[in-house]
């Protein structure tokens, strides 16, 4: 629908009976590029982020969907593209709004009969950023007015960002015609933070925090809530508080307490599988890596050392941790321990890189 710019624009975002035309980005100042840290799960997505805020509308990735598990970062980031474009383009027009939040506005406007003035305002815009759109399931008229608002907003070259908590081919009850626009541009996800990203996470609420932890708590945080990162900072946020209203040391000790709070288990039993995750994670690879008959050097070094730890920490005899690691025989469990051994002997690198496997192994089981 063409906008007509003599009749005023209805702001779904103001009070009713403010006239003036006054659009708040409803963005988040808090959300910033700055604090929102890189790692290999987001690379993919901030790097993208980065290029649309340095040029919005004018690059391959429009609309941006960007997909995750709860508490993994979408809104911090669509937050930090829509600040930076904000703070580099001061002349453009940015708006986020969450889905609900859009549906809602909707079902106003039909309800007053202003369909046509909520429709002209978000055809205004130059930047629209839609927070939660799995949510537009089922709201078939919500989506056939998205539907209109995308494609005029597509086609006068203005950027559309997503976030979303699934991919868009696993969107259900979604307009065809709609989900094919989803897919229109870039679809980046946002992976479950690795180990040293977690720490750095926190290290980063930290610092803007002005705080100082032990690198030993940090660690043990970082170990133990592994999925999200609202609780990985909501647990360091539980632990600073404990520990200034009760005057606690915040030591391994009230860590432990604290992790009870957000993980049904927080004592982890030193097993094969448990080894080999934490190897496998410190050396950034998949666990099917060490399993597999690759003789990549890598992934050779990252299987002996986690048969090294196997036979020290476990009592899983030579046979069965050579079935753990992809069927491999005891002689090759016996090779493994002798090369870890040597390499220990002669390599500092190499055993510094033991040295801090065998902390991260065993910080768990205090």
């Amino acid at each position: 629908m063409p906008i007509n710019m003599e009749t005023p624009i209805k702001n779904p975002f103001i009070i009713p009976g403010l006239k003036r035309m006054n659009i708040d980005s409803q963005l988040n100042p808090r959300y910033t590029f700055d604090n929102f840290v890189e790692g290999e799960c987001n690379k993919l997505a901030r790097n993208a982020g980065l290029a649309i805020a340095n040029n919005p509308g004018g690059t391959a990735f429009n609309p941006l969907m960007i997909f995750g598990g709860c508490g993994l970062g979408k809104t911090h980031l669509s937050h930090a593209i829509g600040n930076l474009i904000k703070q580099q383009h001061k002349q453009k027009v940015v708006v986020f709004v969450s889905a609900e939040k859009f549906i809602n506005q909707f079902i106003d406007s039909a309800r007053q009969g202003n369909n046509n003035q909520f429709v002209n305002f978000y055809q205004y815009l130059d930047v629209l950023i839609v927070d939660d759109v799995q949510f537009f399931a089922k709201k078939e008229r919500t989506q056939e007015v998205f539907f209109q608002i995308f494609n005029h907003l597509h086609q006068n070259g203005k950027q559309i960002i997503l976030t979303c908590d699934r991919p868009p081919k696993d969107l259900k009850n979604m307009d065809e015609r709609l989900l094919s626009r989803f897919k229109w541009g870039l679809s980046a996800d946002l992976n479950t933070p690795d180990f040293d990203t977690r720490v750095s996470i926190l290290e980063n609420k930290m610092y803007q925090d002005g705080i100082t932890l032990h690198k030993d708590v940090v660690e043990y945080l970082a170990h133990n809530i592994d999925t999200n990162i609202r609780e990985l900072e909501g647990a360091l946020i539980s632990l600073l508080a404990q520990g200034s209203l009760t005057r606690k040391h915040l030591d391994i000790n009230l860590a432990k307490q604290i992790v009870k709070n957000f993980v049904k288990n927080s004592t982890r039993e030193i097993s094969i599988d448990y080894i080999q995750k934490l190897v496998c994670d410190f050396y950034n690879i998949p666990v099917e890596a060490v399993k597999s008959k690759t003789r990549k050097r890598e992934i050779v070094q990252a299987r002996q050392i986690a048969m090294y730890f196997t036979k020290d920490l476990t009592k899983a005899s030579l046979k069965n941790i050579g079935i753990y690691f992809g069927g491999r025989d005891h002689s090759t469990v016996i090779h493994a321990c002798q090369t870890v051994n040597d390499l220990i002997e002669t390599d500092k690198k190499f055993r510094q890189d033991v040295e801090e496997i065998e902390k991260r192994i065993k910080i768990n089981t205090f």
